[in-house]
């Protein structure tokens, strides 16, 4: 298990952390011309060696980032503007199938563990999901919702998707820590700094949107809490 758990996390770095939205608004409009699809794969190549740290899973590797760059320019020749939120679920699916049969094929055993034992790998993955990408996700989930710039007033820099962050990872360690109650706590302090913005708005579009976007940051920060615990039972 700890061979995918490793695999999982290269990809949400090369995927998420460590490619700029400049490299993929050059690779949506220059396609296969654009240096960072290429740079892009070779950055997935040494997140996969730095990670797995050992040369004897070279194979693996080539084969993980070929088949990475194919997925990557099937979405990109074939995505439009319009289907872009339906591509985005199918290349990361193919990307996670391909991980898996990657981990199915090879001796998760004879990775070395360093100094992380797989319950630490497996909390690092979790957390870090929690944060660029579970953001992306829910933001390509309720992005046929998006109200206008004009109707939710002006806003901080990037400030939803750090709220989003922090309360994702708040959640997770209360899980953590075993004190559900606290979520509740979490939910309505979010409830009542929102509340003005719901109330003088009187737009039922944006309340709902608001809300399908917390249930989901939720959820998924539950989700993974619960993940984390079950493998704790399951291992130890």
């Amino acid at each position: 298990m700890i061979l995918l758990i490793k695999l999982v996390l290269a990809h949400l770095l090369g995927d998420f952390l460590l490619q700029p939205g400049r490299w993929v608004r050059a690779k949506e409009s220059k396609k296969l011309r654009a240096v960072p699809f290429y740079l892009h794969l070779l950055v997935h190549g040494a997140l996969l060696f730095v990670l797995l740290a050992d040369l004897r899973y070279w194979p693996m590797i080539a084969g993980i980032v070929a088949t990475h760059g194919i997925i990557d320019m099937v979405k990109i020749l074939a995505q439009r503007p319009t289907t872009r939120r339906y591509w985005f679920f199918i290349d990361q699916s193919a990307h996670g199938l391909v991980l898996l049969l990657a981990a199915i094929y090879y001796e998760p055993g004879l990775i070395p563990g360093f100094f992380l034992s797989e319950r630490h790998w497996l909390l690092l993955t979790l957390w870090f999901f929690l944060s660029m990408p579970a953001s992306v996700i829910i933001q390509t989930v309720i992005s046929k919702w998006t109200p206008l710039p004009d109707d939710t007033g002006a806003s901080l820099d990037k400030a939803g998707q750090y709220i989003g962050i922090l309360e994702r990872w708040f959640v997770f360690a209360f899980i953590l820590a075993g004190r559900w109650e606290a979520i509740g706590f979490l939910v309505a302090a979010k409830s009542v700094f929102r509340f003005g913005d719901l109330r003088q708005s009187k737009d039922r579009k944006l309340t709902e949107y608001i809300l399908i976007g917390t249930l989901l940051s939720f959820g998924l920060a539950i989700f993974c809490g619960l993940l984390y615990e079950l493998f704790l039972l399951r291992y130890s």
